[in-house]
């Protein structure tokens, strides 16, 4: 069985082209991201054909934001599904509507701190409070977990300082914003190695296009993996 440390982002442009990405990876990789972007080219679809009939876990990648009412119904229609992991802000009204939502499955909830690729000035540029980007990573964490989040979501960067919080016991950290060395940076802004965000405290790393976009995303993914079972290089 392949390693679900590693999740791979299907970040391509359809249900199609992601299908043919997890028949080339084949079982190097046992868990999925499918994402908002995909969500109109067949994503769902995607994700109930590599659960159902691949037996590949699904993180559906969604970062929901609404009401709490249409929030627990949206989470209430995706928990039909029996998928694994499901985003949603790591606002506490959202996490709690979402964990009604999600009752009875066994689809956990993961709560977005602040996205990976936004730093302080993008923060600024939204009427963000004040503080360091660290700081509020870890308050949003801490506030999520108190609404009863299974896990979070943050940046390598900021997961140890989310694992020391007391709450944070059971809980789950899953860290996007991993670049294997000499890979380049894209969109992401707060990054590290899959093996030292591992080592920082995260369960899970999300790797997507240094794997897809590498000529062989096999070789690619399988690299991945030795440099978690490798030695932490800090």
């Amino acid at each position: 069985m392949a390693d679900d440390k590693l999740i791979v982002a299907l970040d391509v442009p359809n249900a199609l082209a992601g299908l043919e990405l997890a028949k080339t990876l084949g079982d190097a990789v046992s868990f999925y991201k499918i994402g908002l972007g995909m969500l109109t080219s067949g994503g769902l679809a995607l994700a109930n054909e590599l659960k159902s009939e691949h037996g590949k876990r699904i993180f559906l990648d969604m970062k929901l934001f609404d009401i709490g009412a249409t929030v627990e119904n949206a989470v209430r229609g995706l928990a039909q599904f029996d998928l694994d992991f499901l985003t949603v802000h790591g606002d506490p009204h959202v996490v709690r509507a979402a964990k009604e939502g999600a009752a009875g499955s066994n689809m956990k909830i993961l709560a977005v701190t602040v996205l990976t690729s936004l730093d302080r000035a993008d923060l600024d540029d939204c009427l963000i409070a004040d503080g360091a980007v660290p700081d509020l990573v870890v308050d949003r964490a801490g506030r999520a977990f108190d609404a009863g989040a299974d896990g979070i979501i943050c940046s390598p960067q900021e997961a140890a300082a989310v694992r020391a919080l007391a709450n944070s016991d059971g809980r789950l950290i899953v860290t996007p914003g991993v670049r294997p060395a000499g890979a380049a940076l894209g969109d992401q802004k707060r990054i590290a190695t899959p093996a030292n965000a591992i080592a920082s405290g995260a369960d899970h790393i999300v790797v997507g296009r240094p794997i897809w976009q590498d000529p062989d995303p096999k070789s690619a993914a399988e690299s991945v993996l030795a440099e978690l079972a490798g030695p932490t290089i800090h």
